[in-house]
Parts: C-alpha cells; sequence; structure tokens
C-alpha cells in the first residue's frame, strides 16, 4: 500500500512539473513574435491606465475633510458621508 501511494504521488508531480515545464516555454515564444507596430503601442497604452493625480487644491480639501473626521471621531459609513458631504462643499461643513 505504501508503495502505490509512493509511485502515485510520483506520477503526480512528474505530471504538473511536465505541463510547468510547457508553459513556461511558451511563454518566451508568444513574446518574441510580436510585431513592432504592437510594441509601440503598448507604451501609450500603460500610460493610459496610471491613475490620475489629484490636483493639489483637491487634496488640500480631502485633508481638511478627513481631519474634521478625526475631530468628530467618525468612522465607517458616517465618516463616508462626512467626507464626501465636505468635499462637495470645498472642505467646509
Amino acid at each position: 500500500m505504501r508503495i502505490a501511494t509512493m509511485f502515485t504521488t510520483a506520477a503526480f508531480v512528474a505530471l504538473f512539473s511536465v505541463s510547468a515545464m510547457a508553459q513556461t516555454a511558451t511563454t518566451p515564444s508568444t513574446t518574441t513574435t510580436t510585431t513592432p507596430s504592437a510594441t509601440t503601442s503598448t507604451p501609450s497604452a500603460t500610460t493610459t491606465m496610471k491613475p490620475k493625480a489629484m490636483k493639489p487644491a483637491q487634496t488640500a480639501v480631502s485633508k481638511a475633510c478627513s481631519t474634521q473626521a478625526d475631530a468628530k471621531g467618525l468612522h465607517g459609513k458616517a465618516r463616508a458621508k462626512f467626507r464626501s458631504d465636505c468635499k462637495k462643499n470645498g472642505g467646509k461643513v
């Protein structure tokens, strides 16, 4: 019984290691077959996916609203609602 378990385990390990090797072998071939036009369009796509930076005025308003929420001891949904209303009013309650 112990030998059968050992052979079964070895068979699974061999099966998974072969499939893992096959996946890593196919990955480089797909990257080397890309066309130059596809590689030139990639940088523009990645720059558009970055989150936009907040303007300094928006950051100041957000920080002011957070400070006010901290002073009131708000947490959870109440804090989120307070901050939302505060930011709509430009940092004033």
